[in-house]
């Protein structure tokens, strides 16, 4: 069996642990944290959805303002 590399807990099932070195409950933990990572807006009103970057996010995030006038 395998061990969670990070609680050190058995994996189950054991074909989770050649996918992903974690158990179910410290897998959820670091998916959550990607997610609060993560950051979709809309380019303007009626637009795509985009992905932002943390280095781009202010200037992105400023630029689909719709009630800001843009310079």
């Amino acid at each position: 069996m395998t061990d969670c590399r990070i609680c050190g807990d058995e994996i189950c099932p054991p074909e989770r642990a050649r996918l992903v070195p974690l158990c179910l409950w410290c897998g959820e933990e670091a998916a959550q944290a990607e997610r609060k990572s993560w950051c979709v807006v809309q380019e303007y009103g009626k637009g795509n959805y985009q992905f932002v970057t943390s280095t781009a996010a202010f200037t992105t995030l400023k630029q689909t303002n719709q009630k800001e006038i843009r310079t």
